[in-house]
């Protein structure tokens, strides 16, 4: 009976000694004014960006301290976000508090890459359209034409198969959807016939500039399963390497479109390079995503608690918005820099930056170990 009670008292005891470990972390005072400080600000920054700039309207345009465009308003959002993790992840457990800063530091990396990886949406297409030799003839041209059938048919092939195998199964269900559905489907295959049409019919082919932005999507469907079979091995890398690896290897990309253009004079409008190194840029940008991208949310999952996941969602998007909004400022230089010091060298700082970064990540692999506490 007095063995009994000893029992049920340790078992007491260690219940309240867990209860205690995973106590929450209520919100303070100080909390809720950062948060208010850091959401008002951040609405002005992100409001006024399209207004300004694509309606004219001014309303929300601050210039303040020397910065224009209400840029001091998405410094202060910043700065408070940072502040309020300072004043926030102390205050949990102690392998808590460490798996959220390592998740912490994967999300500076993760600005980083895509600031470098979003040029993809500004840089590169200006690259393309000024700088790329997009004209094909004879032999080049007709393996071109192939290569544009083989990507554009297979996929609505493959999707086509499924969604006759869906009729199948829901057609006496929601006959009207399908129906809707079918016909939708059969203007897209008739536009795709007759563009393949045109293209086949031409003597000439010039690649368009949108083209190549496919090339992201084709090189994740080739090697994705390949990176599958490399994480599910016993060569599986560490975080801080995946990470690591996934800069460098961006990085490469850039260096090679760096390469191509060092021969442009300064002030050049125009230039005709391979499309090579175009499509080799793509390919590297594409493993390095592969090596990161996945990544984010995975670690999420495995390095935040439950109960925070959503505020440390938040953190990761921000992170990924902060790169974007970089890309926009940085890429939208491309012009000046090129003038002022080549394209060359603009391409250049998207080579040094990752590389140095991505050694960086390596560097930190004892101490992102440390403080994942055993989490892979």
């Amino acid at each position: 009976m007095i063995n009994q009670k000893k029992i049920e008292s340790n078992a007491t005891n260690i219940t309240s000694k867990n209860k205690t470990e995973e106590k929450l972390n209520p919100f303070s005072m100080l909390d809720y004014s950062l948060i208010v400080v850091f959401v008002v600000s951040a609405l002005i920054f992100i409001i006024n960006d399209p207004l300004s700039k694509i309606g004219n309207i001014n309303t929300l345009n601050f210039s303040i301290a020397g910065m224009s465009d209400s840029l001091f308003f998405a410094l202060v959002a910043a700065i408070t976000f940072i502040i309020l993790l300072i004043v926030r992840i102390p205050r949990y457990t102690r392998i808590e508090r460490d798996r959220m800063i390592a998740f912490t530091i994967f999300c500076l990396f993760t600005i980083f890459f895509w600031a470098a990886f979003e040029q993809a949406a500004g840089a590169l297409p200006i690259y393309t359209r000024d700088f790329t030799d997009r004209i094909l003839e004879g032999t080049a041209g007709t393996i071109f034409k192939v290569i544009d059938l083989l990507v554009t048919v297979i996929p609505m092939l493959v999707i086509t198969y499924v969604l006759v195998k869906l009729f199948n199964k829901t057609f006496s269900k929601i006959s009207l959807s399908n129906i809707i559905l079918g016909i939708s489907f059969l203007i897209v295959w008739s536009i795709i016939i007759y563009k393949l049409y045109i293209e086949f019919q031409a003597t000439e082919t010039e690649v368009p500039i949108t083209w190549f932005a496919i090339l992201n999507s084709l090189f994740i469907i080739i090697f994705a399963p390949l990176f599958t079979k490399w994480w599910d091995s016993k060569y599986n890398p560490p975080a801080s390497v995946k990470y690591g690896l996934g800069l460098i290897i961006m990085a490469i990309g850039f260096g090679l479109l760096a390469y191509a253009t060092k021969d442009i004079p300064l002030g050049a409008k125009t230039a005709k390079l391979s499309m090579i190194w175009l499509v080799l840029a793509y390919l590297f940008h594409t493993l390095g995503e592969l090596c990161l991208s996945p990544m984010g949310l995975s670690y999420l999952s495995k390095l935040v608690p439950a109960r925070m996941v959503a505020f440390m969602f938040g953190v990761y998007y921000l992170a990924i918005a902060i790169g974007n909004k970089l890309a926009h400022y940085i890429g939208g230089d491309i012009e000046k820099i090129s003038q002022e010091s080549g394209l060359s060298y603009f391409f250049l700082i998207f080579t040094i930056v990752p590389i140095a970064l991505g050694l960086v990540s390596f560097a930190l692999h004892p101490l992102l170990k440390k403080l994942m506490h055993g989490v892979r």
